[in-house]
């Protein structure tokens, strides 16, 4: 399913974010989290968090804690929703944000379904606020010349695996 969002945020100026709305299939989360080798103590992060089952599997499946951010309030209702039906909503929080303007800084994962351009926008937030060790895995897409430390294939999908360093790219 792919439904094109536009959403416009008022604050001091407007600003207009595109972005594609596709739902990850289960398979793809899955491997997504054993890519980025979740762990209980992890705290995984899921820009763009749509319905929340990234965030929500990390939980369920590996007991990590996690942060949804995601523009659309709908989205964020219904993330809440399915947390709350899955039995893991004291260990994870969707938030209606704005993924440029997330605090992220206390993520040990963060997990990314955005276009590539979007990926590198958001590239040097990633190096800038992320602790050395922090593991971001991508769906789909990479962040051009910066190399991931690993490379998969899910189902017909690509997953990129980067560990943020100790010092900028």
């Amino acid at each position: 399913m792919l439904e094109l969002l536009t959403f416009v945020l008022l604050a001091q100026e407007q600003i207009s974010i595109h972005a594609p709305y596709v739902t990850t299939p289960c398979a793809v989360v899955t491997a997504m989290l054993k890519l980025a080798q979740v762990k209980p103590d992890d705290v995984v992060y899921d820009l763009g968090s749509g319905d929340g089952r990234i965030v929500i599997a990390a939980a369920r499946e590996f007991g990590a804690r996690g942060a949804g951010v995601e523009v659309n309030p709908e989205r964020v209702r219904q993330a809440r929703e399915n947390a709350r039906r899955a039995g893991v909503a004291g260990r994870v929080r969707f938030l209606q944000q704005d993924l440029f303007d997330a605090d992220i800084r206390e993520a040990t994962v963060v997990t990314l379904y955005l276009l590539e351009d979007l990926n590198l926008r958001l590239k040097p937030k990633l190096l800038r606020e992320l602790k050395p060790g922090t593991r971001i895995v991508s769906h789909s897409f990479s962040m051009g010349s910066w190399k991931p430390a690993k490379e998969v294939a899910v189902d017909g999908t690509r997953l990129y695996l980067w560990v943020a360093p100790a010092s900028p790219l």
